[in-house]
């Protein structure tokens, strides 16, 4: 699909359900951040830690944190993860990281809304500098629709790389993986949430998560090429691949938890639309 057909099916279906989320006075689900101080008030458990205001709160013995009057217009980068785990499953993770990315940039640019991409893999990023305009979007959704190579995962490099990219101005950041790599990137993910707001998207296919029982199957590794022929209905296989599959996901939401982030997932077989209502949803909640 070209980018032009790609951008014009997303506008169409996702009309106007997702762009008043993000239009008005940038109180509702993401917004740039401020430099002008405008009030204090008591600290809650969502805000956030940076904003607190240590001599106040050393005098009152009471935590507060300063208010910003907030900008109307944003930096926005996407963080696309293009290693070749991204590849699996009938329809592509990465297909589907490349018209959700298309349609966050699409609703993030309302506004004069600046837009910027990294696309990483281990042998080759791509870095878009942030613009706006439609033409900055179609050069992003062509950008994702061509073929890419891939590679094994080094979330921790890719995090690190976007680190350094977007350091000279604080920006809203959607990270967008299937975090399938190398442990040890929640460092980096920290790093980059210290001076960012970020939103994670973790991409699935279902079958990562459950594995369906269709006899004997070959069965490749992405990144290696390694390839091994397994019984899916054999049931000890089967439990064994649950407990590693839950072991994961544990090992993921506690990184997730360390670098002080709470994922979105989004499965390969899930409704684009619903999934994007339901995430700025879940985002308004955490801000609110």
């Amino acid at each position: 699909m070209t980018p032009d057909r790609l951008l014009r099916r997303l506008e169409w279906r996702l009309g106007r359900r997702l762009d008043g989320r993000l239009q008005g006075a940038y109180r509702t689900v993401w917004h740039g951040t401020g430099l002008d101080f405008t009030d204090l008030r008591a600290y809650v458990a969502e805000d956030d830690v940076r904003h607190i205001d240590w001599n106040v709160t050393a005098r009152l013995d009471e935590p507060y944190v300063r208010q910003y009057t907030e900008d109307r217009e944003l930096t926005a980068w996407l963080v696309v993860d293009r290693s070749a785990s991204m590849r699996v499953g009938a329809q592509g993770k990465d297909s589907v990281a490349a018209e959700l990315s298309v349609s966050l940039a699409r609703l993030v640019s309302q506004g004069g809304n600046r837009v910027g991409a990294i696309l990483f893999d281990n042998e080759a990023q791509r870095v878009i500098p942030p613009r706006g305009g439609r033409d900055q979007i179609l050069r992003i959704a062509s950008e994702l629709t061509r073929p890419h190579t891939g590679g094994i995962a080094d979330l921790g490099r890719m995090l690190t790389f976007a680190a350094a990219t977007t350091r000279q101005r604080r920006s809203l950041i959607f990270v967008v993986s299937d975090f399938i790599g190398d442990p040890g990137w929640e460092k980096p993910l920290a790093m980059l949430t210290h001076r960012h707001e970020v939103v994670v998207i973790r991409v699935v296919d279902p079958a990562e998560l459950e594995l369906p029982d269709v006899g004997l199957v070959l069965v490749e590794d992405a990144e290696t090429g390694e390839q091994i022929l397994v019984d899916t209905s054999d049931p000890l296989l089967r439990r064994r691949l649950a407990e590693e599959v839950d072991g994961r996901e544990s090992l993921i939401a506690t990184a997730m938890h360390r670098a002080g982030v709470a994922a979105h997932r989004i499965t390969t077989d899930s409704d684009l639309l619903d999934a994007l209502v339901s995430m700025t949803r879940r985002s308004g909640r955490v801000r609110r």
